[in-house]
């Protein structure tokens, strides 16, 4: 296994795009949309490494449900 990385790379359309790939190989996250520019794409990217961390999770009703326990079976 290989420490997680974040792989950058043109796509079709010659566009700018990023993936986050886990320690398995899977991909976990992309940025989910093309840049022209590889400053925009590296910017993404940085976005994600700073701010990532102390983002909050959030959900529809069912999450919220499932983490107050009122849908049992959801989580895990």
């Amino acid at each position: 296994m290989v420490a997680p990385y974040f792989y950058v790379y043109k796509d079709t359309a010659g566009q700018w795009r990023w993936r986050f790939v886990a320690s398995n190989g899977e991909p976990i996250a992309n940025g989910g949309e093309g840049y022209k520019k590889l400053s925009d794409c590296l910017h993404g990217i940085d976005l994600v490494k700073g701010q990532g961390p102390a983002a909050p999770v959030n959900g529809d009703d069912n999450y919220k449900a499932a983490k107050s326990g009122g849908l049992r079976g959801l989580l895990g």
